[in-house]
């Protein structure tokens, strides 16, 4: 008698986890788009083997299949018509005190300036040509340099371009500064502020900058990984994490099986903590960079349905893959659906 109740006991346990957990009896919401957020607006894609932080990328450019460069408001245009719900931008406080949309730390690796970015007063930004490192044949030919003089826009000028769009800003610094000027910037402005989607990058300008804007759900490194290992840890009780509630939660498709009632219940909780789910590129161990939902197998691992956000750096393909899946694009607006 002692061994069966032995026996039962773990038994119970399993029935009573996988009760809680399993998405068997959950739907997801009915007639919910797909969102889709195109990381750097469409841009020129790279070769992202052996690539670490500090690895000058447009260095490592495949063949151009477009003539738009990432940050720039003809790519975030491009990246919006072609169905783009949310376009990430990244952003840089000069010592002019102007929000500098450029991804790069320094400037000798895309342009021909030299030096940090955010030491570089914002006329001076002005003056580089933003395509002049790209090269995809070792540095024989340079196919945009030249051509994108002037071109690195300053946040504003992206918003006023663009009333219509919504972005993920992201901080490229530390400095909690950074978050206070966005939140100068966009409490002033009711238009800016519809425009800011969300906020991620750097822990302390992200988390000044949630801190001071109502309703801005944003994440860094720190409260994204306290999120998921919160979540590991005490998901299968149906709790959701403090880290987790009213923000956006990045999840590497390749590991959200591994999560407590994926797919169905997991977004389904987070959605009730007031969360947007974020499927993000299979991670990698050593992997530099923002991977993304960008070839077959990657777009093979969404869940059927999936009604959450979509981050991709290749937006140009992302409508035939979309399609392939089941999933549809609106004619009447640059969104894509369920079918």
């Amino acid at each position: 008698m002692k061994w069966k109740i032995a026996a039962a006991v773990p038994l119970a346990v399993f029935v009573g986890l996988w009760i809680g957990n399993t998405s068997l009896f959950s739907r997801f919401p009915e007639n919910k788009p797909l969102a889709i957020i195109a990381h750097r607006g469409q841009h020129q894609i790279f070769d992202r083997t052996n690539v670490e932080s500090d690895t000058c990328t447009a260095s490592l450019m495949l063949p151009p299949t477009h003539g738009y460069l990432e940050n720039t408001i003809s790519g975030m245009k491009a990246a919006f018509d072609a169905g783009a719900d949310v376009v990430e931008l990244d952003v840089h406080l000069t010592p002019d005190k102007q929000f500098a949309v450029f991804h790069d730390w320094t400037l000798d690796c895309r342009t021909d300036g030299k030096g940090v970015t955010e030491e570089t007063p914002m006329n001076v930004l002005k003056t580089l040509d933003i395509g002049y490192g790209y090269t995809a044949d070792g540095g024989r030919t340079f196919p945009f340099r030249g051509k994108a003089v002037g071109l690195m826009p300053t946040l504003p000028e992206v918003y006023a371009a663009l009333p219509e769009g919504r972005f993920l800003v992201n901080f490229k610094s530390r400095r909690t500064e950074e978050g206070e000027a966005l939140a100068a910037l966009v409490n002033a402005q009711p238009a800016f502020r519809r425009a800011t989607f969300g906020v991620y990058g750097g822990g302390e300008p992200t988390e000044k900058a949630v801190a001071l804007i109502a309703g801005l759900p944003g994440y860094s490194n720190r409260t994204a990984k306290s999120c998921l290992l919160g979540y590991l840890a005490l998901g299968w009780s149906g709790y959701v994490p403090q880290t987790c509630r009213n923000t956006l939660v990045p999840v590497p498709v390749n590991y959200a099986p591994l999560l407590w009632g994926w797919p169905e219940r997991f977004y389904g909780r987070m959605q009730a903590a007031g969360s947007d789910v974020v499927l993000i590129g299979p991670f990698e161990t050593g992997d530099a960079g923002s991977s993304g939902i960008d070839d077959r197998a990657a777009w093979n691992m969404v869940p059927d349905g999936f009604p959450g956000l979509i981050w991709t750096n290749v937006i140009e393909k992302t409508r035939a893959e979309a399609d392939r899946r089941g999933f549809c694009a609106l004619p009447a607006q640059p969104v894509i659906c369920r079918k």
